[in-house]
């Protein structure tokens, strides 16, 4: 199977560590030319060590001056964004009556309104070279809600229904948009997630992990690159036929077609 991807210019937002790195990488291993952002510049550092000629830029994608900075300098770079993997950290956690609406609001910024712009930016380049893809980093969440993940389960349905509408939209000029659903990973967040259910059952983080693995058909929590690998497959030339869908990558976790 040929992916296709030498020479295309990838943008992997919040892609210093976790999910957004395992999908960078993946595209710098098939030749595509990557750039990445995210909040730390320590990260990222990091993260371009494993990357030779990866491009770094400091950015938070809730905030729209900074994402339009961050696609004017890939721009400048590179000529064009091909493929766009919106990618953020979620919403913090709570309960429907702990969140007040500065919560909400902060949500809808980090997690709809990045979408929105970033996608915005790059589709004049993608419609006028008739090629494009978008690919969405959410959660299994949108399936089969996680509790107490309030924020996440809400917004991230609209992003959803945002992108099956622009799929349709944009298909015309072979601009396919899909989006990636995992499923607990081993990540920064699921940690913030075990922390969060500890201190409210005052069970261990183990104990917790454990029952999460039980939960999940293959017995185990999944690992970033195996997300990474989906992300990566969506934005190649193998996917051509595919958009408008929500992939669920969770070891089978959620019952259900």
């Amino acid at each position: 199977m040929e992916l296709k991807l030498e020479g295309k210019t990838v943008l992997v937002t919040a892609g210093s560590k976790g999910i957004g790195l395992a999908t960078a990488l993946g595209y710098h291993q098939c030749g595509a030319e990557v750039a990445i952002c995210g909040r730390s510049q320590e990260n990222l550092d990091a993260a371009a060590a494993q990357m030779p000629g990866c491009v770094v830029l400091q950015a938070d994608v809730s905030n729209a001056a900074d994402v339009e900075q961050l696609v004017a300098a890939v721009n400048e770079k590179f000529g064009g964004i091909d493929i766009l993997v919106n990618n953020a950290g979620g919403p913090p956690p709570g309960l429907f009556e702990q969140l007040a609406d500065e919560d909400w609001e902060k949500a809808v910024q980090l997690t709809l309104m990045s979408v929105v712009r970033l996608t915005r930016l790059v589709l004049p380049h993608m419609r006028t070279q008739k090629w494009g893809r978008i690919i969405n980093i959410s959660s299994s969440g949108v399936r089969q809600p996680v509790p107490a993940l309030t924020l996440s389960n809400s917004i991230r349905m609209g992003v959803l229904g945002w992108a099956k509408t622009l799929a349709n939209q944009v298909a015309g000029d072979n601009i396919l948009v899909n989006t990636v659903c995992p499923g607990f990973t081993d990540t920064d967040r699921i940690k913030e997630i075990l922390a969060n259910q500890s201190a409210a059952t005052g069970k261990s983080v183990e104990e917790i992990a454990a029952g999460m693995a039980a939960q999940i058909p293959v017995g185990r929590i999944g690992e970033a690159r195996e997300i990474g690998e989906v992300a990566v497959f969506l934005g190649s030339q193998a996917a051509s036929f595919i958009t408008g869908q929500a992939i669920t990558v969770d070891g089978g976790a959620a019952q259900h077609y």
